[in-house]
């Protein structure tokens, strides 16, 4: 999630774990029965550095972020913790994300990937594969599948869509678009003021609590264009994490804030303002992961307006991966659950009527997800 937001503000506390926060009038927490850690041990990384309660002490490393430096610092992270708890050196080691984790997971896994090379390194991590959903992957593809999505989903109109696809040229990095281009996309964003984004088909939340700091949210994460609007759904929910983590019994309980952090907990770090290094595209990385045979499965919410499955499709296209079974629906005991495809080295799998974060949508479907993806199995292609 990112750049700059946290996995256990949204991931664990709204998403896939074993708790989720109530309403502040109420508390308390709720237990979620399609937690993640059904079918695996899970472990939540903050990253980059400065998201959350995570801390640097030399201040000028916020200022230095970037892809590199994250997928280094969770590399030693990883290695670390193996360190610490060398009784689940022998486990199986996934890695999934979402969102900007289309960059995050595939450098983390290429560095993981390239030190296991090394047949003599004490360090070997017995990695497996990696899952990804509503994944930043390729800046041409993305930004060409976020308007086609917004046109074919009755978002824009038909003058706005001619206008962004006539004027804006998608080969171009984001920063180099003309101004005209720019005037054109600021007027696709406005939709996004009055409905959600990331589940075009849900309610906003209009709770006190939420309908100034959503929206300034929503505004000030312009930063270059759509590049950095930053990709997280924020239901009522994310509310009540904001303010459950925020209570000192509970920073107390969970060993958290212990530096005494002069702000307060967000779900994305408003000091992350500067991001040094974003390749435009992410497929260099996969086809190398593909090649040494590490297991990848792409999946996608289709309700999700920031990174929707039109962008994914384009994108996984562009792979040029052979098909071994074409589109076909899978199923949820006797509902379709959605569409998957399996790709000579990927399985790209949809996920119907889920918005940018699938869990927090189709609860029951994503553990289905998980567990065929751990298991390596074909979802099931008839009800059961």
């Amino acid at each position: 999630m990112g750049p700059g937001c946290s996995s256990i503000g949204y991931g664990e506390a709204e998403e896939l774990g074993p708790f989720f926060p109530q309403d502040s009038s109420h508390p308390k927490l709720k237990l979620n029965p399609y937690s993640w850690n059904n079918a695996a041990n899970l472990l939540f990384l903050e990253s980059p550095v400065g998201v959350g309660f995570s801390y640097t002490n030399t201040s000028a490393d916020i200022n230095q972020l970037g892809d590199s430096i994250t997928a280094k610092d969770s590399h030693t992270f990883i290695i670390n913790w193996f360190r610490r708890f060398p009784q689940f050196r022998s486990h199986k080691f996934y890695i999934a994300g979402e969102s900007y984790a289309g960059h995050y997971v595939p450098q983390l896994s290429e560095l993981i990937f390239d030190n296991n090379l090394n047949p003599a390194d004490k360090d070997h991590i017995n990695f497996k594969g990696f899952l990804i959903g509503n994944a930043l992957l390729d800046d041409e593809t993305d930004q060409k599948g976020m308007i086609d999505y917004a046109w074919d989903h009755a978002v824009i109109s038909d003058g706005l869509y001619h206008n962004i696809t006539a004027i804006c040229n998608f080969n171009r990095p984001i920063q180099n678009q003309t101004n005209e281009c720019n005037r054109e996309l600021n007027k696709y964003f406005d939709v996004y003021k009055i409905i959600d984004m990331y589940s075009l088909y849900t309610p906003r939340c209009f709770s006190n609590f939420s309908s100034t700091t959503k929206e300034a949210s929503q505004t000030s994460s312009r930063i270059n264009g759509w590049q950095r609007k930053r990709a997280g759904y924020d239901p009522c929910a994310s509310d009540y994490t904001e303010v459950y983590l925020n209570r000192p019994e509970v920073q107390k309980a969970l060993h958290a804030n212990v530096t005494n952090i002069p702000y307060p907990w967000t779900h994305c770090s408003d000091n992350i303002t500067f991001w040094n290094d974003s390749p435009q595209s992410m497929l260099p990385t996969l086809k190398k992961l593909i090649a040494g045979g590490i297991r990848i499965w792409v999946y996608s919410g289709d309700t999700d307006g920031r990174i929707p499955v039109t962008a994914t499709r384009y994108t996984l296209r562009k792979l040029g991966l052979g098909i071994l079974e074409d589109w076909s629906p899978w199923y949820t005991s006797r509902q379709v659950g959605g569409w998957s495809i399996v790709y000579d080295g990927l399985t790209y799998v949809t996920i119907r009527g889920a918005g940018h974060q699938v869990p927090t949508f189709t609860p029951k479907q994503a553990l289905q997800l998980l567990r065929h993806f751990i298991e390596n199995k074909k979802l099931p292609s008839q009800p059961i």
